[in-house]
């Protein structure tokens, strides 16, 4: 068993698909009108991870609260600085262990995106 697809309903698309594509560095690989909204499937390079985007202007809107998503990069210090430039409001890097590092920063529906960095050898 593994986990496919996270979807979420947002406020607005193009917000939610420009800060996954800078913070988590996913991409489009699908995108399609919906009836009266669009979706949008974001991926990362090998498809073993993805985000979908569904905007329906009368649906209910996700709020993020009590939520959140866990990325892994080796890129840590260089996307907490990316937050910072775009003004995304980071939280400080935490260390809490030998083993890793991380920060938190909200996406533009109140969802929090941590990024994680593992330092052990076996990642």
């Amino acid at each position: 068993m593994y986990f496919r697809q996270l979807s979420l309903m947002v406020k607005n698309l193009e917000q939610s698909i420009e800060f996954y594509e800078t913070i988590t560095e996913l991409t489009i690989s699908r995108r399609f009108q919906e009836g009266p909204g669009e979706i949008a499937f974001m991926a990362n390079g090998s498809g073993e991870t993805e985000i979908e985007l569904v905007y329906m202007p009368q649906a209910q809107k996700f709020e993020g609260k009590g939520f959140f998503i866990c990325f892994v990069t080796d890129k840590l210090d260089a996307m907490h600085k990316l937050a910072q430039v775009r003004g995304l409001n980071p939280s400080d890097i935490r260390n809490p262990d030998p083993q890793s590092r991380y920060f938190y920063v909200y996406d533009p529906n109140g969802v929090s995106v941590m990024l994680r960095q593992n330092l052990s050898a076996d990642n």
